[in-house]
């Protein structure tokens, strides 16, 4: 991995951690593009601490809000939004680990080993959800804000994360945020509840593959560029989900997976 890859690959992973098209499919689509190779699984870890920290930056005050909240909650039995949506966040998590861990074993079995059985996959995957997150968001009502998010919606929004993380190309924000749609939850809360979901089990992987990082300088330049897009798509995709849809990803995911099936029958 050199520095100019490190660039790209941190831009795409900025770019595509929080919008509803997969950061895994493009981080294993673009170095097959670009016949790179594979790229470490490390160092895709490695560029979603980028994207962690971002998060971690961005709602600094909403994560402050909610230790403090889930703290009051379970130790002074206060009860307010923070502390549920603390407790929520905490009880989805568990399951969701636990559910995507046996599912990626399961689609290890599934995809194998070939790198084309695997961007078929990619592309099916991308499509598929595209034509999903198109017509439930067109569908939906937008009924439920952030705070009311039930503990059975935030159940079942974060136990969804399980599929995307066995198999790339759905995205984790994609299926949760079109979930949350499916729940008739607002565009923008979805997009915000779906972030705060990512952190946990960002932070999980972290913590596992972190023995594995080079920590070399495109190590710390990937990190630092999906750093920087990662807080800017963060800020611009709310600003644009206040009054716009989920059609133009959701197009964008068809077409790209198609252009991965053509370049697969080509090459």
């Amino acid at each position: 991995m050199n520095i100019v890859q490190a660039i790209i690959l941190g831009i795409v992973q900025g770019l595509t951690e929080f919008l509803p098209v997969s950061s895994s499919g493009h981080l294993n689509v673009f170095p097959w593009l670009l016949k790179w190779g594979e790229m470490p699984d490390s160092f895709d870890v490695a560029l979603h601490l980028g994207t962690l920290l971002a998060l971690a930056i961005y709602f600094f005050k909403d994560w402050i809000a909610l230790i403090i909240g889930g703290y009051k909650t379970a130790i002074k039995k206060e009860k307010s939004t923070e502390g549920k949506i603390f407790w929520y966040l905490v009880a989805g998590t568990i399951p969701a680990g636990v559910l995507s861990i046996i599912l990626d074993k399961l689609s290890e079995k599934i995809i194998g080993e070939n790198l084309n059985t695997e961007m078929l996959w990619i592309a099916l995957a991308l499509i598929i959800m595209g034509v999903l997150l198109y017509v439930v968001d067109k569908r939906a009502k937008s009924t439920v804000k952030y705070e009311n998010i039930s503990f059975k919606q935030s159940l079942i929004i974060a136990m969804s994360q399980a599929i995307a993380a066995a198999f790339p190309g759905v995205s984790r924000s994609g299926i949760t945020m079109t979930v949350a749609r499916m729940l008739n939850v607002d565009r923008e809360s979805a997009a915000k509840y779906s972030f705060m979901l990512a952190a946990p089990i960002t932070l999980a992987a972290v913590l596992v593959k972190i023995k594995d990082f080079a920590f070399d300088a495109p190590f710390f330049i990937g990190v630092l560029t999906s750093f920087i897009v990662g807080l800017l798509c963060i800020k611009y995709l709310l600003k644009y989900l206040k009054k716009g849809s989920f059609k133009g990803f959701a197009i964008y995911r068809v077409l790209f997976g198609l252009l991965i099936i053509i370049l697969l029958i080509a090459r």
